[in-house]
């Protein structure tokens, strides 16, 4: 269910009044200069209409202009003027959900516009992505885009989107790492041991993940391909119900995403086994890499970051940008994400759409030098 952060009926009502007054005075006004009645209901169209009522040439999206104050709605009005919906393509309680309700109450508290963190999970995080993607490109809609979403899963599988041409690029926001974790009543204690039991029981060991194409599922069949072990994946509609069927023993491991890991991890109620980078994390330096506990050569990395429809006006993207840069920098939000095993990222739209092609390039080569293929 869609989480908002505000509303405010008072300050509505106070807006709605300001606005019969100034009408009125306009009335008198141009009564007084004996402006012509079509002139007259110009004006008053132009001073009630809908914020992005215009709409851009040739296509159904509500257009948006920019002035030299700065980007506004195409009444003029700085934006933002009314609540922004920001889709996270997973249910709640996954990596990717924290990181959107973060910067969604960060956003209210600067801005004083409701941000409503929208979950859409299903078919690895395409069903919400689409929808944004299907959006108005007006800067009122914002996507979380994983490499599972606008990575993993379009190579993998035919989506109805492109995540270069339909997207533009907002901020990366973090990095991390996937972790590999077993339930404690599965008798390993490093991935050594885990990849001796595979090989003993071949086909018994059941690995969940966030859904089928995705970061998790993807690092899953990685390890089957390195290790040479035979397990079977059980795919979910996102991170958090993976990991709360890992938690209930229905399911042996999880390769997933530390940010919303590490508490599980910390309090005894999942075992890990190693972290998917080729680092240790910083949140939790006493868990080995999977190459140092008798992986070599395996790494994967999940990541997180925001985009809006193509076609978004360029100065509402840049001031996005300039806000979440800040949010990021906040102390509590880097001391939180570090604590939580994530990397905390920012930077340029154009540096965030660079990573996400090179990320594209790699995960294309991948696939193909392993044969990697998701069962369909």
């Amino acid at each position: 269910m869609p989480t908002s952060f505000s509303y405010n009926p008072v300050t509505r009502l106070v807006k709605l009044r300001v606005a019969a007054a100034v009408t009125h005075t306009w009335f008198i006004m141009l009564g007084t200069l004996r402006v012509s009645g079509l002139v007259i209901a110009a004006l008053l169209c132009a001073l009630t209409a809908a914020p992005g009522a215009a709409q851009q040439p040739g296509t159904s999206k509500p257009a948006v202009a920019e002035t030299a104050q700065g980007p506004s709605t195409g009444s003029g009005q700085a934006y933002p003027t009314k609540p922004i919906r920001l889709i996270n393509p997973f249910p709640p309680g996954g990596g990717s959900d924290a990181v959107a309700h973060l910067v969604g109450q960060r956003l209210f508290e600067r801005w004083g516009q409701s941000v409503v963190v929208d979950n859409r999970g299903g078919a690895g995080g395409a069903i919400g992505t689409e929808i944004a993607a299907r959006s108005a490109s007006d800067g009122y809609t914002l996507v979380m885009a994983t490499a599972s979403t606008v990575v993993i899963n379009p190579l993998l599988n035919k989506v109805p989107f492109d995540p270069l041409k339909d997207f533009d690029a907002v901020i990366h926001t973090a990095t991390v790492p996937l972790i590999l974790v077993v339930h404690p009543s599965v008798p390993v204690r490093s991935a050594k041991e885990l990849v001796a039991l595979a090989k003993s029981q071949p086909g018994k060991l059941n690995f969940a993940s966030s859904g089928e194409g995705t970061i998790s599922h993807l690092g899953g069949e990685l390890f089957k391909v390195v290790t040479g072990v035979d397990m079977v994946h059980v795919p979910y509609r996102g991170g958090g119900p993976a990991r709360n069927a890992l938690l209930g023993a229905h399911v042996q491991l999880n390769f997933g995403n530390l940010l919303s890991a590490a508490s599980h991890v910390k309090s005894g109620q999942l075992r890990a086994l190693g972290v998917t980078t080729r680092k240790r994390a910083a949140g939790m330096p006493d868990v080995p890499t999977l190459a140092e506990a008798g992986v070599p050569g395996y790494e994967v990395i999940q990541w997180n970051g925001i985009l809006v429809p193509d076609g978004a006006p360029k100065a509402i993207i840049a001031r996005l940008n300039g806000e979440i840069n800040k949010i990021i920098a906040l102390p509590e939000i880097q001391k939180y994400l570090v604590a939580s095993g994530a990397e905390p990222e920012g930077g340029t739209p154009a540096e965030f759409r660079a990573f996400i092609q090179a990320d594209i390039a790699k995960w294309a080569k991948v696939i193909r030098d392993t044969n990697l293929k998701i069962r369909q």
